[in-house]
C-alpha cells in the first residue's frame, strides 16, 4: 500500500460531520477495520473514549504510528493483522468503523 500524505481527501469534512450526527462516540470503544495511515482515525479519536484500530498493510500501520500524536499515544491502538488473525478475541467495542476498506 503506498500512502500519499499529500492527497488530500474530503475536504469539505463530510466523513467527520457524518460520524459526528449519527454516531455515538463520545465514551465509546471504536474498532476501525481498515484504518490506513490514520487519515480518518486522527478525525475523530478526540471524540471516542478509545480507538483500536485494524489494518493489515505493515507499511500503513507505521505511518499511523508516526502520525499520531503525543495526546492519542494510549487512546488509539493501532494493530497490523488480518480480520482473519484477529489479536482479540474476546475484546467488546461499542462501534465499528470501515469508511474506506469496503
Amino acid at each position: 500500500m503506498t500512502t500519499n500524505l499529500h492527497l488530500q481527501r474530503d475536504p469539505e469534512q463530510n466523513e467527520i460531520h457524518m460520524l459526528q450526527n449519527y454516531a455515538e462516540l463520545a465514551s465509546k470503544h471504536i474498532l476501525e477495520i481498515g484504518s490506513g495511515d490514520g487519515r480518518l482515525t486522527w478525525r475523530y479519536a478526540h471524540l471516542a473514549g478509545q480507538v483500536t484500530t485494524l489494518e493489515p498493510g505493515a507499511s500503513a500501520v507505521a505511518v499511523a504510528k508516526r502520525l499520531r500524536s503525543h495526546d492519542l499515544q494510549t487512546k488509539v491502538n493501532l494493530i497490523c493483522s488480518q480480520a482473519e488473525q484477529l489479536p482479540f478475541s474476546k475484546q467488546k467495542f461499542d462501534g465499528a468503523i470501515f469508511a474506506w476498506s469496503l
